[in-house]
């Protein structure tokens, strides 16, 4: 267990958090006297057809249909993975999540998949593999993963809420939910079981817990809530303790909203908006469908600025502006999510970006491969619910000239000529933080040009004290100068100030993100991207004292050339003054691993331009063409 409370230790200093707000906006519109008046009452809950209605038959297109029915053939009939008690023990025997998360993630696509191809077949051919499934997860012993439990073998007793347990207790809850009466046919014991222990895993702990999620301002607060208010609606029998539930849910949400800026930025990154806002806005929905419409929030204009978020960070061809702990660049696996969002905002330009993600870049494709987000059931329904006004949107990519967060401090502009920039201010003891105060991303024609590497495989370093450890977290590989040898410190005061925006141009001084042993006094950097077929960076400094040569850092998955005065990038090229820097290249390419491979490519280098004065103070301009 001390473990454990390092861990939350370490989640507390790293993630945005608030204490409990009183006059919450759910809380205080909705109280519990009132919920007792338009909350659905337990077991009445039916937001969705059952799988044995014809709905999902006749209205959903016969291609797409097929699509989820192939993909469920490749499950049907297969054994259901087991998860051995060493396997999950290798985090805090060798720091490895990644080996069981893999199979524990397989086996819940697995049911997700045989569950949504039984809705869209309807002929019972799924039945007995998905029974078998359920009562599986019965016989686990606990739900969630290993790098958030305090033991190193999940015991009975020990039952905390966890993203994934959570997670797992959705899709368990949706699975029964479409099945109910082919369940009660083969045998009424198999719900009983599954609502004894629902209670046990989730719905008690869930209710009786003071866990700190329940005040966090980051994704564990909406993405469990989510789960747990679909748990509490479709298994909960007993009317005060629902009422309990969803009251405390509404103060959950509510400190979630409060912790967020009013500009709506995610600062856990684009990577984490579909499990932060995006499960804020699924909460909201089921409470909209279990008050028969009474709980709306989707005029609130925070929420309509968190939904927007998603393609306010987009960059085109499927990227995003991805800061902080982003596993992937891509944004093509929202569309489940995006979409009825979107529909519930009545945003019709995110409407339109979920319509493009499925159709991505016009190639065939199978609808799971689309949709995205397996093997959260309960999106995948709400999303086919509204299946034949999604498929008659206006298909638009959101290529936004230009938008400036002013809370999270980032800047995205493009011009005409295909060049896209983006850079961040804020701090360093952000949500999943990287020290990447000032940091720059370029994209050219929507390929990426100069990167921020995301993050690699989770590991027991991660969420830890040693994160900063870790390459993919350290200013040195980012975009950054690398001041007197000196790179960014982690924590909230470590942040950019004097913060410029003008339309394409964005100043902050990195001087107060560095620590007192980089010896600056100010370190202004404009980045701007004008009209002109140019990014053009200046950086304008004073130092106090030289102990060490000063260098900037760029990243890039383009083999670097260089040539006097130049970098060569593919098309495009670094032009800079040799008579301020000196350019080297060095190959980062065996820092990759697996994942980082699998959005990069095996290749990645990093761009070292010395300054090669002895000034205290200086300006230095280079240009991306």
């Amino acid at each position: 267990m001390r473990q454990l409370r390092l861990l939350m230790i370490f989640w507390l200093g790293c993630c945005s958090f608030t204490a409990v707000l009183a006059d919450g906006v759910l809380s205080a519109t909705y109280p519990k006297a009132l919920l007792s008046d338009i909350l659905v009452q337990p077991g009445e809950y039916v937001p969705l057809p059952r799988s044995s209605s014809s709905f999902w038959r006749d209205s959903i297109p016969e291609v797409v249909r097929q699509s989820y029915v192939r993909y469920g053939e490749r499950y049907l009939g297969q054994p259901w993975p087991a998860l051995p008690a060493s396997l999950f023990a290798e985090f805090k025997t060798v720091g490895n999540r990644v080996r069981y998360e893999e199979v524990n993630f397989a086996k819940r696509r697995h049911l997700a998949a045989l569950a949504i191809a039984e809705v869209m077949e309807g002929k019972g051919r799924f039945l007995s593999d998905i029974t078998d499934g359920l009562l599986s997860f019965m016989e686990e012993t606990w739900w969630g993963i290993p790098a958030h439990y305090g033991h190193a073998f999940p015991i009975p007793e020990s039952q905390p809420v966890d993203l994934f347990n959570a997670e797992t207790a959705g899709l368990l809850a949706w699975t029964t939910y479409l099945f109910s009466d082919s369940l009660d046919a083969r045998s009424p014991l198999i719900r009983r079981r599954m609502t004894a222990e629902m209670n046990r895993r989730l719905l008690t702990p869930a209710l009786n817990g003071k866990d700190w999620w329940k005040t966090a301002g980051m994704n564990w607060n909406p993405w469990i809530c989510s789960n747990w208010l679909a748990c509490v609606l479709i298994f909960e029998t007993d009317r005060e303790r629902q009422l309990s539930a969803v009251s405390q849910i509404e103060g959950c949400l509510d400190a979630f909203m409060a912790a967020y800026p009013a500009d709506g930025g995610c600062d856990e990154g684009p990577g984490y908006w579909d499990r932060a806002a995006a499960s804020l806005y699924e909460s909201l929905n089921l409470l909209k469908s279990a008050t028969g419409g009474r709980i709306d929030m989707s005029k609130d204009p925070k929420l309509r600025a968190m939904g927007s978020y998603v393609y306010k960070t987009y960059i085109g061809g499927g990227y995003c502006t991805n800061y902080a702990d982003a596993h992937d660049n891509k944004a093509l696996q929202q569309v489940n999510i995006v979409y009825p969002f979107g529909r519930y905002l009545d945003d019709p330009l995110m409407r339109g970006f979920a319509r493009y993600l499925w159709q991505g870049d016009g190639k065939a494709a199978d609808a799971y491969d689309l949709s995205g987000n397996f093997p959260t059931l309960g999106r995948e329904l709400f999303f086919l619910r509204h299946f034949g006004e999604f498929a008659s949107e206006e298909v638009r990519e959101p290529l936004l000239d230009e938008v400036w967060l002013p809370d999270l401090q980032i800047m995205t502009t493009r011009n005409k000529h295909g060049l896209f920039l983006a850079m961040k201010g804020g701090h360093n003891g952000e949500s999943h933080n990287h020290n990447d105060v000032g940091s720059i991303i370029v994209y050219a024609d929507a390929r990426p040009l100069l990167i921020d590497p995301g993050v690699g495989e989770y590991t027991s370093k991660t969420f830890s004290h040693s994160r900063y450890s870790i390459w993919t977290m350290q200013s040195g590989y980012h975009n950054l100068p690398q001041i007197n040898g000196v790179d960014q410190r982690d924590g909230k005061e470590y942040r950019a100030s004097d913060i410029a925006y003008l339309k394409g141009q964005l100043t902050l001084d990195l001087a107060t993100a560095y620590p007192p042993e980089a010896k600056v006094l100010h370190w202004r950097r404009t980045a701007s991207l004008r009209q002109g077929k140019q990014v053009e960076v200046t950086e304008d400094y004073a130092l106090s004292a030289i102990t060490s040569p000063t260098r900037l850092m760029f990243l890039t998955p383009v083999h670097p050339v260089l040539q006097s005065g130049k970098v060569v990038l593919g098309n495009h090229e670094i032009i800079y003054d040799t008579r301020q820097l000196t350019a080297a290249v060095e190959d980062i390419s065996p820092l990759l691993d697996p994942l980082l491979q699998k959005i990069w490519g095996k290749e990645m280098y990093r761009i070292v331009l010395t300054i090669n004065t002895n000034d205290l103070k200086g300006k230095i301009h280079y240009r991306i063409r």
